[in-house]
């Protein structure tokens, strides 16, 4: 087996501006944040973004101005309220915003994992979703009822960046046997092109083969695994740590303007080095650990 375990950097330096990224997670749950400062760092710019229930990694991307185009069925920041600096470059005319249904997304994702540039729904009729849409939502007639159907576009992406639980240096991710149960990211993982999963801990082989039951994201689907602890920062990792409410608030508070929102970008991505600066930024294992759900996730 090919080992995949590589540096942050390393796993995303093929992203590149222009490039269009399917991002996991949902609402404050594992969130590629780390993933997306690097990104930010690099200045990367110019991309189209495919994701579920966007938040915190999708909102730092638009305070970057680095959103060309959106597709997905949310952006927001869950119980802290609106996406503020998505929604304003939404309004500023710098977003191209393209909205799906939760049922629509979920078709797209398994067009593209079954090779089919298309599957079938009826669920966006009685909506405007479709009016918006035309050049990826169009309605059909069924061959074998002649009742009316929509094909929805299958979600082609170069890139998918998602954050998990653990994994080993082949690749191979695990989730817990206890978790919530919202989880998109096997989907976006199943039809991704080339996977990029950072997690917040690599495990050796023999423990992802006493458990193989566990592995929701097998090796060969994966380009690039990297250990990234607390990668999902200010937001949530189900059953290993909640989110930063401090971070969060003081985060909602900055970015109620747009110089507020590039302040907090120089403070906490451009201008730190990597990932464990911005941990010793936001204080370090001493305060990071009282985020933690269960001494499991230590």
């Amino acid at each position: 087996m090919k080992e995949k375990l590589v540096s942050l950097q390393q796993a995303l330096s093929p992203i590149q501006s222009g490039a269009s990224i399917a991002v996991g997670g949902s609402l404050l749950r594992r969130q590629p944040n780390a993933a997306v400062r690097e990104l930010i760092r690099r200045g990367v710019n110019d991309l189209t973004i495919l994701t579920w229930a966007g938040t915190t990694a999708i909102d730092m991307l638009a305070a970057a101005d680095a959103i060309r185009r959106f597709e997905g069925i949310y952006v927001g920041l869950f119980n802290y309220g609106l996406a503020p600096n998505f929604r304003r470059a939404v309004q500023d005319g710098k977003i191209e915003v393209r909205d799906f249904s939760e049922t629509a997304m979920v078709a797209r994702l398994r067009a593209t994992a079954q090779g089919l540039s298309f599957l079938p729904i009826k669920t966006l009729f009685g909506s405007d979703i479709a009016a918006k849409n035309p050049e990826q939502i169009k309605t059909f007639s069924c061959p074998f009822t002649g009742k009316p159907l929509q094909a929805v576009a299958a979600a082609d992406t170069e890139f998918t960046i998602i954050h998990g639980y653990a994994g080993d240096k082949y690749g191979n991710v695990q989730w817990p046997v206890v978790r919530d149960t919202d989880d998109m990211d096997q989907p976006f993982a199943a039809a991704a092109k080339r996977l990029i999963v950072t997690v917040e801990r690599i495990i050796p082989h023999e423990e992802v083969k006493r458990s193989p039951s566990l592995t929701y994201i097998p090796g060969n689907w994966v380009e690039a695994i990297v250990e990234v602890p607390y990668g999902a920062h200010p937001v949530a990792c189900d059953t290993r740590y909640d989110e930063d409410d401090a971070h969060m608030q003081d985060y909602v508070a900055r970015s109620k303007t747009a110089a507020g929102a590039a302040a907090y970008l120089d403070e906490f991505a451009r201008n730190l080095p990597d990932h464990e600066a911005y941990l010793r930024k936001v204080g370090g294992e001493a305060a990071l650990s009282a985020l933690h759900v269960s001494e499991g996730a230590r």
